[in-house]
């Protein structure tokens, strides 16, 4: 406002002017330096139409609440505009993801969300009869299974075999028993079930396929999860081995990290009781089959802390622990 009085009073000087214009003109200035002068309080009543507000953070937030990342992969607002959901992704780097359920969530409509069945999510959190509620804590995995029909002659056996899947798995989830008689065009659904190629001889003989071995080396970053034991299996699954020792025997934090799982009850899709870390470096370490858990979800755990200790809980046919690198080799 000065600006524009003061280019009046040096274009037209008051010699020049009507005695009323040289009279605005000093009013102009009298009411800035009043507006300058005074300590009231700025209100929607004297505020500048044209004064932009300003905002001292160089990066602001635009919209909704923090994204939840696990493992890279962007799974729900946790305060959104309307409780709308946010970027949801295809989980492309085998990370285990976490879903809370929203009101008018389905099942189908959360798989669909994951690019997974809806039998690899009913397996993994023990769902019976499709029923989720909105607040609920999903565990995504991964995986999928395989819908089967059967056919005359099918058991739970033989289609554990073709499937290459575990028969408790597949009559657990079915509410069946290992030796129920299935009756033709029965639905079947065999969790963490493969079908398997064409044979063809450049393969034959080969072993299974390992997954989620690609990923760079971190030399150095995790420590041996079990102090002694012995390894009873190489790498196998989801990148992961088998340490064997006595039951009860303690289970260490690999890398330090934050609690994304701790599940103490429960199949889990074979895992038995287990806890899942998220490191800093983006990958994750699972610990299966453990007796008991020693830490909660959102603990944070520092390198060679107890955690858990080993039992034979899920698929399990002795005391050892599975553990499983996601994202990085597996070192050990």
């Amino acid at each position: 406002m000065w600006l524009l009085a003061w280019s009046f009073y040096v274009m037209f000087p008051p010699q020049n002017l009507h005695a009323g214009v040289v009279s605005f003109v000093t009013n102009l200035f009298t009411e800035e330096a009043k507006a300058e002068t005074t300590s009231s309080p700025v209100n929607s009543q004297n505020v500048g139409l044209l004064v932009a507000a300003r905002n001292l953070d160089p990066n602001p937030g635009k919209g909704g609440g923090d994204i939840t990342i696990v493992g890279g992969v962007a799974l729900f607002a946790e305060i959104g505009p309307e409780g709308t959901l946010a970027d949801i992704e295809e989980n492309q780097s085998g990370a285990i993801s976490t879903y809370v359920v929203r009101e008018g969530d389905t099942l189908s409509a959360i798989a669909k969300m994951f690019g997974v069945t809806t039998n690899t999510i009913s397996w993994a959190n023990d769902i019976s009869r499709g029923m989720i509620r909105p607040g609920q804590t999903l565990i995504i995995l991964p995986i999928s299974g395989v819908r089967h029909t059967v056919v005359k002659g099918d058991t739970l056996q033989s289609i554990a075999k073709k499937y290459k899947a575990d028969v408790t798995e597949i009559s657990q989830y079915n509410h069946l028993t290992e030796n129920a008689r299935l009756s033709i065009g029965d639905i079947v659904l065999v969790p963490d079930g493969e079908i398997a190629a064409p044979p063809s001889a450049s393969l034959a003989g080969r072993p299974a396929t390992l997954r989620g071995t690609a990923g760079p080396s971190y030399e150095g970053y995790y420590l041996r999860p079990v102090i002694g034991g012995k390894k009873t299996q190489g790498l196998h699954g989801y990148n992961g081995i088998d340490i064997a020792s006595y039951s009860g025997a303690p289970v260490l934090a690999s890398a330090s990290g934050e609690v994304i799982i701790a599940r103490s009850s429960g199949w889990n899709g074979g895992y038995g009781n287990y806890i899942v870390v998220n490191h800093q470096n983006g990958t994750q370490t699972l610990y299966g089959h453990l007796s008991t858990l020693a830490v909660l979800v959102g603990n944070t755990v520092t390198r060679g802390e107890i955690i858990g200790y080993m039992g034979s809980t899920g698929r399990s046919t002795g005391t050892h622990l599975h553990f499983e690198v996601r994202g990085a080799k597996n070192p050990f």
